[in-house]
């Protein structure tokens, strides 16, 4: 006996049915391609640099271009969506391609970290040598002259000679690459005046200085030693000598008047005849002002001086010799002999 075939699907479920499939494949697609735009484009290490007055969509739209976003509204909407929108912060963040845009969100939210631009100032430099130390580091080496030779900004330069010399500590500072110039100055100014403590500023008037005359013998000792152990030994000669009323004879201090580097000094032209405020050769006492921005040991050595010889006897000449070593002396016929000697 033959069976009846029974009716087939109907064509509208049919048809419907592939439409609803489609429908399905393209919003799976769709969500699949959406979500993809919130993953990590692959891309290497980037520094994000947000400058005062930078707003999240025209950093968004930087880091879509470098590739570390795939889509800079994403960035956006996350960032609207977890309530960061607003924390965006001045500084630099350490972002990268390999991050998933939530991940950049959340490092965008955190703290910045603020670019610095280290500077070292040695011992012993002239104030015409830290423009070129500055424009090394990338400031402008004009702007930290002028800076340098405002003698306004410290109380002890201010009135009695042209700039800062021996009022800016020498140190390694942290700046920031938008620090102006004064900025920058005064903070080196405070940092040498962080040395006049109240008991060091007492110190030195026992010895009959003040906070000056401290600092001139300073850089006149900074000048002079070849090292930091010298360093007593020479500020206690100069101490005695300045007590007695003997000519210092320092030859930097020759140097710094007449505009030269010591190397330059040239006795037979005449150099250490040429009067000018600062040489210890042709007038008594200290110079008219320091001679170079003394470190902190050369200060303390002017307050803990070696006045004596291991005989007892005041130390009033010292002489570098060729050997490196430092000879200290009573007399001048003693100090004539070493200069023979060693010489």
């Amino acid at each position: 006996m033959t069976r009846l075939q029974g009716k087939g699907t109907p064509t509208w479920v049919k048809v419907l049915s592939g439409l609803l499939l489609l429908l399905a494949l393209a919003a799976l697609g769709a969500f699949l391609y959406v979500r993809s735009l919130f993953g990590a484009p692959g891309g290497g290490p980037y520094t994000l640099e947000v400058r005062p007055g930078d707003s999240l969509p025209a950093v968004a739209r930087k880091l879509e271009q470098a590739g570390v976003v795939k889509n800079a509204r994403v960035l956006r909407y996350v960032m609207n969506r977890d309530g960061t929108a607003s924390t965006l912060k001045e500084g630099a963040y350490d972002l990268s391609g390999s991050m998933t845009a939530e991940q950049v969100a959340r490092t965008l939210a955190g703290p910045a970290r603020i670019p610095v631009v280290n500077v070292t100032v040695p011992e012993g430099r002239r104030i015409k040598d830290l423009p070129a130390i500055f424009a090394k580091a990338g400031f402008s080496a004009e702007s930290v002259r002028a800076a340098l030779n405002d003698a306004k900004l410290s109380e002890y330069a201010s009135g009695k000679q042209p700039n800062l010399e021996g009022f800016v500590f020498p140190a390694t500072y942290e700046f920031r690459p938008k620090d102006t110039a004064t900025d920058m100055v005064k903070k080196m100014v405070a940092r040498m005046e962080e040395e006049f403590t109240p008991q060091n500023v007492a110190a030195a008037r026992k010895l009959g200085l003040g906070v000056r005359d401290w600092v001139i013998l300073g850089s006149m000792v900074q000048a002079e030693a070849a090292n930091d152990a010298e360093m007593p030994i020479i500020a206690g000669v100069f101490l005695n000598r300045l007590r007695d009323g003997i000519a210092l004879g320092s030859d930097p201090t020759v140097a710094y008047g007449l505009g030269k580097d010591l190397p330059e000094l040239d006795r037979s032209a005449g150099d250490f005849t040429k009067d000018t405020p600062y040489s210890t050769y042709t007038r008594q006492g200290l110079p008219a002002g320091p001679i170079n921005n003394p470190g902190h040991a050369a200060l303390q050595s002017v307050l803990n001086a070696k006045r004596q010889l291991p005989d007892g006897r005041d130390a009033l000449y010292f002489l570098h010799a060729r050997d490196g070593k430092i000879y200290v002396n009573h007399t001048y016929a003693e100090h004539l002999r070493d200069n023979e000697a060693h010489r």
